[in-house]
């Protein structure tokens, strides 16, 4: 009954969470859709689901689905879309971006799509924003339709200024975009027979380097650094936003996490198998050769040469895999070290079912909630396909 009331009380607050279980830290999820050799983008999807449904039921605080473009791997190129299906198998988890790459975007269409959200999840969404373009320069260009790809960058400070007088439609008199509302949005209340909204998405920064860790403590916006793929600029990023932090309306005193890489298994072995899938395709991206998420019996037959071998030991070695007490002691030692409030774990391994298991290992190594509620007791009609599918 503890845990049931925990949970209902974090949902009045759309930042904080209190830690479930055993856990130092509430456990969140980072998921990016993978698509495995041999596996659909319509089955990468459904397990996306299946994984968010599980990941509630267990108690983990949030779901993050993140932006990428041009990797046959993801097929989280749209967050929005993505959650949108989220949120109408879900019921308590929070939603949001890990997370929309603002300059790709007019700040109008984020604010209209994310308010939507919303409207459809209402005091469960988060809108995580970062500034780098999440896939090549080329397909980025594309996306924004210039070629002027610094520029995007300089200005994220004043796109997030600009999609945030939209979230709250508080542009002063005066400004071009006073008579712009986004839609749905606050305006919605101030017309005849208007009903006020509950309320707007939680914008968070991202980042994997100092510049949105800076201007999150600046804004007094709660902070998520990418741990997972950045791990040597974790602390100095974190120590940044913590010395520059300034109370806002939105949080009184920082609030920072990370998203982390881990994986447990029954066994180290299993484990590892499991993880160097993801490592040989950190490689093949890395040298220009993005593909599908490969087997763990394709990385174990792969023959990496010098090079390929330092670098996949460099990224394991900021992986916490192994046993489900491994993994919590690795979870452990860093959230230590980091001092980090919430930590969102990631887990880019082939089979569906060995990363749906991953995260079940990880709930009960944390001791965390096992009862279903009556939404996950349902039967989702995406299940029965997933299940009777490629069973890889």
């Amino acid at each position: 009954m503890a845990d049931e009331q925990d949970r209902r009380d974090d949902q009045r607050d759309p930042i904080r969470a209190r830690p479930l279980g055993s856990a130092p830290v509430p456990l969140s999820v980072l998921d990016l859709a993978t698509v495995g050799s041999g596996v659909s983008a319509a089955e990468a999807l459904r397990t996306t689901t299946e994984l968010a449904r599980l990941t509630e039921r267990r108690g983990f605080h949030r779901f993050w689905v993140a932006e990428h473009h041009s990797m046959p791997g993801i097929a989280s190129s749209s967050p929005a879309v993505v959650l949108a299906h989220l949120a109408a198998h879900t019921e308590r988890i929070r939603l949001g971006s890990g997370g929309v790459m603002l300059p790709n975007h007019a700040p109008l269409v984020i604010a209209e799509q994310f308010g939507t959200l919303e409207a459809l999840a209402p005091g469960r969404v988060d809108l995580g924003l970062g500034r780098a373009p999440g896939t090549d320069g080329a397909t980025a260009a594309a996306l924004r339709r210039t070629d002027r790809l610094r520029e995007g960058a300089d200005d994220f400070p004043q796109q997030l200024a600009e999609l945030t007088r939209f979230l709250d439609d508080d542009f002063p008199d005066g400004h071009r975009y006073a008579r712009i509302h986004a839609v749905p949005g606050p305006v919605q209340s101030t017309v005849p027979g208007g009903v006020p909204s509950v309320g707007r998405p939680s914008i968070w920064l991202l980042g994997s380097s100092g510049f949105s860790a800076r201007l999150a403590g600046m804004l007094g916006l709660p902070f998520s650094f990418a741990h997972h793929f950045s791990a040597a600029n974790t602390i100095p990023a974190l120590d940044l936003y913590r010395e520059t932090f300034r109370p806002s309306a939105v949080l009184d005193r920082p609030y920072a996490s990370i998203g982390v890489s881990a994986f447990a298994a029954e066994d180290e072995k299993e484990a590892h198998r499991q993880v160097l899938t993801g490592a040989l395709s950190m490689v093949r991206l890395r040298t220009g050769r993005p593909g599908l998420i490969p087997t763990p019996e394709e990385a174990e037959a792969y023959e990496f040469n010098e090079i390929e071998r330092d670098f996949v030991n460099s990224w394991l070695a900021n992986v916490e895999y192994g046993t489900p007490d491994q993994v919590r002691e690795g979870l452990d030692g860093l959230i230590k070290r980091t001092g980090v409030d919430e930590i969102k774990i990631t887990a880019n391994a082939h089979g569906r079912a060995a990363r749906l298991h991953s995260y079940e290992l990880i709930a009960d190594a944390y001791d965390l909630p096992t009862a279903r509620t009556d939404r996950t007791r349902q039967t989702d009609p995406t299940e029965d396909t997933a299940r009777t599918g490629a069973q890889r």
